[in-house]
């Protein structure tokens, strides 16, 4: 199940108006294509449980240590939107890490983004993508740089200089085990919840790897079970292999009509929850949320 492209100024669109919903039923289910900005995070009252270390500190620069230059960025680069990414961005240096992402970037203007500090300026990253206020995680800084999470890509990252952005606290975390189907709500670094849920049917398996929640749409069609949808910033690993009217979708996550087919691999890609998880996690989470995918934590969370 896909996210398929989304209209802006925030409005609730359709998705695939000649897909009937016998296909949905059949090839996985569409997503509506306005995203709109999360609600302010619900008080939580679950007790958290210990479950993933924070990041280490990160050293204080030299004050020897030089910025790099930043090249000036020509003015006809791409812009960054819900379409896949421009290539040549570097990989994740951590796709499977699991400590938080617990800062967020967000643009105050256009600003470029590079293929490393000093490096090629290859993309500009806008302040909204589709209507929504963009954040992104924040995964490595060096002395006059900052690396985020590349939106609409895969295991990519994007170097931004300093200037023409802002942060944001990102307490939450959802980390998806693939093997045992589950997904698990952290906050601040410990476990609140963990739900079953479904992924990706073989060939179209959910990517591993970080990404992070991109915005959210009201639901389509009944088959979502009247719900709101996460868009992810994730896309696709082989968008060849999905059905021909996913093409050009993101990864979602939501809920659908029925849990029968939670624990199975039943979707193109999109992760599926219960209704009542998928309100719970509309309630707390935030854009640049990070979502991170892996095959299986080294032990189950204490929510499990």
């Amino acid at each position: 199940m896909l996210f398929d492209r989304l209209f802006s100024r925030w409005a609730l669109g359709w998705l695939l108006a000649a897909v009937g919903v016998p296909v949905l039923l059949a090839a996985a289910l569409l997503v509506g294509r306005a995203l709109t900005a999360g609600p302010a995070p619900a008080p939580v009252a679950a007790a958290p449980t210990a479950a993933i270390p924070p990041a280490p500190d990160e050293p204080s620069p030299s004050p020897e240590e030089s910025v790099p230059a930043a090249a000036p960025a020509p003015d006809d680069l791409p812009v960054v939107t819900y379409d896949p990414a421009p290539g040549g961005f570097p990989a994740d240096p951590g796709p499977a890490d699991t400590r938080p992402l617990a800062e967020g970037l967000t643009p105050t203007r256009t600003v470029a983004a590079y293929d490393a500090p000093g490096g090629r300026p290859l993309a500009f990253l806008a302040p909204t993508i589709s209507g929504v206020e963009l954040t992104v995680p924040i995964v490595e800084r060096r002395v006059g740089w900052t690396a985020v999470l590349l939106p609409s890509a895969n295991r990519r990252i994007a170097w931004l200089p300093e200037g023409g952005w802002s942060t944001a606290a990102l307490p939450d975390q959802i980390v998806v085990e693939r093997r045992p189907h589950r997904l698990t709500w952290f906050r601040d670094g410990r476990a609140v919840r963990s739900w079953e849920v479904s992924l990706g049917m073989p060939g179209q398996s959910t990517p591993l790897g970080r990404t992070f929640v991109l915005g959210r749409t009201p639901p389509p069609q009944d088959v979502y079970g009247g719900v709101d949808i996460f868009a992810l910033g994730a896309i696709p690993d082989d968008p060849g292999a999905v059905p021909t009217g996913l093409r050009g979708a993101h990864i979602g996550l939501h809920s659908w009509y029925t849990d029968d087919t939670l624990g199975k691999n039943v979707t193109n890609g999109c992760i599926r929850l219960t209704r009542s998880g998928q309100r719970q996690l509309l309630a707390a989470l935030r854009p640049g949320t990070a979502v991170v995918v892996v095959d299986q934590l080294p032990a189950p969370p204490a929510t499990a």
